[in-house]
């Protein structure tokens, strides 16, 4: 379960180093997009290094390779020997690549005698968007990542703050996510100096049903997290919700505030407790 999510690039050694004191619920080391060709086998390095060496980790690992395509997947794949990851990021993900990157798990699992590997599809490309539903029942699948920037730059379309230009692909991720059990993941917000536009961002992300955001920045940290939190005012609500399904459980159906109360509210009122344990909020 993740509210937050933060990259850190694969060479940079001094937040390699701090990655355990984030206040976000996962780490993403980047191999990727934010790592230079010539910085590929370094970075890769240095979060081995890291893991192999480190007393204590972040509470969730994930490791953004490199395509499945690229001479470095294989290299980057070696890096769950350690058995430190929790899950790899796979970067533009359509129903092809989950299909590649099955095949060359499956070998390398069974070659290194490892349990299923977990991934996060980042769906980045107007084919990801549109083949979303062959690939998002995949079991391998915990999360479904939008990339907004590189959606747009494949769509040749401009970002902007009203994010009408990928509601679409918003609504495409969270009810494939949604449908088959797994986590939607907001895009992250990329203007690091605007409070206020982080926070739109992602209380928008939010009411459209993402269950989380990816950030660039520490600094965005405690906003996403504040966001995709249940409130105390939820939390009281919930609260009171399940006690009353308790005492009125032979009933089934009963009055909170002048408001019915039925199967769908009480289930959503247990989410709220449980997300709300899960993040040490209660």
């Amino acid at each position: 379960m993740f509210r937050s999510l933060l990259f850190i690039p694969g060479n940079n050694p001094s937040m390699l180093q701090n990655a355990d004191v984030f206040l976000t619920d996962a780490v993403i080391f980047d191999l990727e997009d934010a790592v230079s060709i010539k910085e590929k086998h370094n970075a890769r390095n240095l979060v081995k290094n890291y893991l192999q060496t480190s007393t204590v980790l972040p509470k969730q690992v994930v490791l953004r390779v490199n395509s499945v395509d690229s001479i470095y997947f294989g290299e980057d794949i070696k890096l769950l020997k350690t058995k430190k990851i929790d899950y790899l990021l796979i970067p533009k993900m359509n129903k092809e690549t989950m299909h590649k990157v099955d095949i060359v798990l499956n070998d390398f699992e069974r070659k290194n005698n490892l349990e299923q590997i977990k991934l996060i599809a980042l769906i980045e490309t107007a084919q990801g968007i549109n083949e979303i539903d062959y690939f998002a029942e995949n079991k391998r699948l915990s999360a479904l990542f939008l990339g907004g920037e590189d959606l747009a730059n494949d769509l040749e379309i401009k970002r902007t703050d009203s994010n009408n230009e990928i509601h679409y692909a918003r609504s495409r991720v969270i009810f494939s996510a949604v449908a088959n059990g797994i986590i939607p993941i907001d895009t992250p917000y990329t203007d690091i100096n605007n409070v206020e536009g982080l926070r739109k961002d992602s209380e928008q992300a939010k009411e459209l049903g993402m269950k989380a955001k990816a950030s660039i920045h520490p600094n965005q940290l405690e906003i996403i997290n504040e966001v995709f939190s249940p409130s105390m005012d939820e939390i009281d609500w919930a609260r009171d919700i399940v006690r009353l399904s308790k005492e009125n459980s032979d009933i089934g159906v009963f009055q909170y505030k002048g408001k019915m109360i039925d199967k769908p509210i009480i289930e959503k009122a247990e989410k709220i407790i449980n997300k709300a344990k899960q993040f040490g909020i209660m």
